[in-house]
C-alpha cells in the first residue's frame, strides 16, 4: 500500500491572561493509508494513552491528561523531549529549543521587537525535571517502534504568539480570539502542507473556539484550490482539498498525531511561564506563581502592578485583552 501522511494539529494557552499562545503542528508519514492507521497498536511497545506504564512507556495523550499530578510535568517534558529526539533534535535551553521548533533567528532585529517582554530575555535551561537518561531511553524505545512499523514522525513545527503580539491580532481580527486562532493554524499548515501532494493525507485538529465553519478562513491560504465540505457539525467539520481530508473535531487528541501536538505545544507553554515567573520573582519575591489562567491571572495582576509601573512595563505587554 502506498504511504501517506498523518498531520496533528493542537493549541496551548488559548485562554489565560497572561504569557504566550502556542500552536503547534506533528507530521507523520503512515505505512498506509493515514485513515486507517492505528498509531497506539504500532507503537505499543514504547507508548501508552494513559499514565498506568509511566516510566516504562512514554505517556503520548492530551496534555491534560499528561501534565497532571505530582509528577505531570516531569512526565510532559520527558514526552516531548524524547518526541523531538527522534528528530535528532537535542537542546540545552528554552531559547535554543524555540528558534528550532520556530525556524526562527531570535536574535534578528525583528524578531526581539517581537519577543519585547523581558520575561523572554530569562534563561531556562533543558530538562527542567526529566531525567536526561531517561528522555534517551524513551526516545530510542520510540525510534525502534517507528522503524519496526514503518512509521516516521516527519517534523514538528511551532507558532509562538507573545503577548502584545496577541493584542494586536486579536484586534485586526475584530476582537475576534476565534478567527485570529484559526488563521494563524492554517498559516502554519500551509507552510508545512500542500494540497498538491499526490498522496493521501489526514489533517485531523481540535475545534478552533466553538467554530463550525472553517472553509472560508481555509480559503484564504489555499487560494484557487477548491474545498470541498462534507460536513459541518458541533462534534465535527470535514473538508477534501485534492487528495489531503482536513477535520476539525472536538476530542482530536485521540489521534496520536494531534496529542503530540497537544504535549509540544503545552510543554512550551510551560517553558514560557516559568520564564514568567523566574522574571515576576526577582523582582517580586512574595508574590507566589502563576499559570496565568483567568482568576489567578487576575490576583498576580493586582500584586504586581505597582512592580510593573515601576519597572515601566507596558500594560499590553503584560496583559492579554482576551
Amino acid at each position: 500500500m502506498p504511504a501517506g501522511l498523518f498531520i496533528g494539529m493542537d493549541e496551548a494557552g488559548y485562554g489565560p491572561n497572561l504569557g504566550p499562545l502556542l500552536i503547534a503542528m506533528t507530521c507523520w508519514k503512515t505505512p498506509g493509508p493515514p485513515h486507517q492507521c492505528d498509531f497506539y497498536e504500532l507503537l505499543k511497545a514504547s507508548v501508552a494513552a494513559n499514565g498506568t506504564a509511566r516510566g516504562r512507556k512514554l505517556h503520548l495523550a492530551d496534555s491534560k491528561q499528561v501534565n497532571t499530578g505530582k509528577e505531570g510535568f516531569r512526565s510532559l517534558e520527558c514526552s516531548a523531549l524524547a518526541l523531538l529526539h527522534c528528530l535528532g533534535l537535542d537542546v540545552g535551553s528554552f531559547d535554543e529549543l524555540l528558534r528550532q521548533l520556530t525556524g526562527s533567528d531570535r536574535s534578528s532585529p525583528q524578531v526581539s521587537v517581537e519577543l519585547s517582554a523581558p520575561w523572554y530575555a530569562e534563561v531556562l535551561p533543558l530538562p527542567v525535571a526529566a531525567c536526561p537518561q531517561q528522555v534517551r531511553e524513551q526516545a530510542q524505545r520510540l525510534q525502534n517502534c517507528l522503524e519496526q512499523s514503518g512509521l516516521e514522525l516527519l517534523r514538528v513545527q511551532v507558532e509562538m504568539v507573545e503577548e502584545h503580539r496577541f493584542n494586536r491580532m486579536v484586534m485586526e481580527n475584530g476582537d475576534n480570539k476565534g478567527r485570529m486562532l484559526s488563521r494563524l493554524a492554517f498559516r502554519l499548515l500551509r507552510a508545512n502542507w500542500s494540497p498538491a501532494d499526490t498522496c493521501a493525507t489526514l489533517i485531523v485538529g481540535d475545534k478552533h473556539g466553538g467554530r463550525n465553519r472553517y472553509d472560508e478562513l481555509l480559503a484564504e491560504v489555499l487560494g484557487e484550490e477548491m474545498i470541498f465540505r462534507l460536513e459541518e457539525g458541533q462534534q465535527l467539520s470535514r473538508y477534501r482539498v485534492g487528495r489531503s481530508e482536513l477535520r476539525f473535531q472536538v476530542g482530536g487528541e485521540r489521534h496520536l498525531p494531534v496529542a503530540c501536538a497537544s504535549i509540544i505545544a503545552k510543554y512550551l507553554r510551560e517553558l514560557a511561564m516559568k520564564q514568567f515567573n523566574q522574571f515576576w520573582n526577582r523582582h517580586c519575591p512574595d508574590v507566589k506563581p502563576t499559570l496565568g489562567y483567568p482568576n489567578d491571572a487576575r490576583r498576580f495582576r493586582t500584586q504586581v502592578e505597582q512592580r510593573r509601573c515601576e519597572l515601566q512595563i507596558a500594560d499590553e505587554i503584560f496583559w492579554r485583552m482576551k
